[in-house]
């Protein structure tokens, strides 16, 4: 049987050579504040674009100076950062791979001089500083600094956005009643909570007509948080809106420990996809092709994302060619071809 890791997938107008994306990976490497690409970056995307992923994302990507997780965070905020970001473009375009962006706000948990913000001034914990209570003005300034950061990532000829509103960080925040204990339109129901994403969404979408994906938290692991149930009603509601694919991981926004293991985090895709008929991605210690491919033939996901995986093995894609007998769904460079016989 062929292997599903490598079939060709379409989603919306774009078409990915093959199944495996590099999930979105901070590496805290611009330099000066300034949020540019740096040649780590250029180094760090291409060569997983040589080594055969059918998508590269870039890291969690700050559209305001307030919204970095730190000093050292990519930016999208500025057109001053556009000619790095086209470069990494260019060469993963160049070297076979389409290319993603994640565009974020840390909220409360970014670590900056100066104010931080959330939906409410409730600290992640001792070692952060309790954030501003975002207002109407402030709350509206992001949903701008969204749809600015899509604008520039069409500008630079990205092939896919993704909204970052998992793991902590601003879109999360709102959505989670644990982070979010706003009485006014922004919080107290679930449909509240959901206001600020879905405007997001809406103001992408003014600007951006490519595939648009959101990664989300499928559990908070605290009683009280984000559930399974809760994301599923939030998924139907953003494939009503136009967004194309769930990228499920989990956690993130409280302090709590959780149980990780060899694709611990497929179910939250596999629930999502069955229940509310939106494409999904999955994540979350996903190491072997055997694996992947277990993913894909039983319809759990859509797309396998990798992260730590990538980390270690920038080639990840030909190794599991080689173990799934795919040889010939995938061509080393031809420049390492003594070193990868595929056929």
């Amino acid at each position: 049987m062929e292997s599903k890791l490598f079939q060709p997938i379409n989603i919306k107008n774009l078409t990915l050579k093959n199944r495996i994306v590099m999930s979105p990976m901070c590496m805290y490497s611009s330099e000066n504040g300034d949020g540019k690409v740096i040649d780590w970056h250029t180094i760090h995307y291409t060569s997983r674009a040589i080594g055969g992923a059918g998508l590269v994302f870039l890291e969690a990507t700050a559209i305001l100076p307030e919204g970095r997780i730190s000093e050292q965070d990519l930016g999208i905020w500025s057109d001053d950062q556009l000619p790095g970001l086209s470069k990494l473009v260019q060469l993963n375009h160049r070297y076979g791979s389409k290319i993603g962006i994640q565009l974020s706000h840390a909220g409360r948990k970014a670590q900056l001089e100066g104010t931080i913000f959330g939906p409410s001034p409730i600290r992640f914990d001792e070692h952060y500083k309790v954030p501003e209570e975002m207002n109407k003005e402030e709350i509206n300034k992001v949903v701008s600094a969204f749809k600015e950061g899509a604008r520039r990532a069409k500008a630079a000829g990205f092939d896919v956005i993704e909204l970052h509103a998992a793991h902590g960080y601003l879109l999360h925040e709102f959505l989670s009643p644990l982070s979010n204990q706003r009485t006014d339109e922004y919080g107290g129901t679930e449909e509240n909570r959901y206001r600020l994403l879905s405007e997001v969404v809406e103001a992408v979408k003014e600007v951006w007509d490519g595939p648009l994906f959101v990664r989300i938290s499928g559990s908070d692991y605290l009683e009280g948080g984000l559930n399974i149930g809760i994301h599923i009603k939030y998924a139907r509601q953003m494939k009503s809106q136009g967004v194309d694919l769930i990228d499920a991981s989990s956690g993130g926004n409280v302090p709590v420990p959780v149980n990780a293991f060899p694709g611990y985090q497929v179910p939250f895709a596999e629930k999502i996809k069955t229940e509310s008929g939106i494409m999904t991605g999955a994540v979350g210690l996903i190491v072997e092709p055997f694996q992947a491919e277990e993913i894909l033939n039983n319809n759990r996901a859509d797309l396998v994302f990798l992260g730590r995986e990538f980390l270690r093995n920038p080639y990840w894609p030909l190794t599991a060619a080689i173990k799934l007998g795919a040889g010939s769904s995938l061509e080393a460079p031809r420049q390492y071809q003594r070193g990868w016989r595929l056929k």
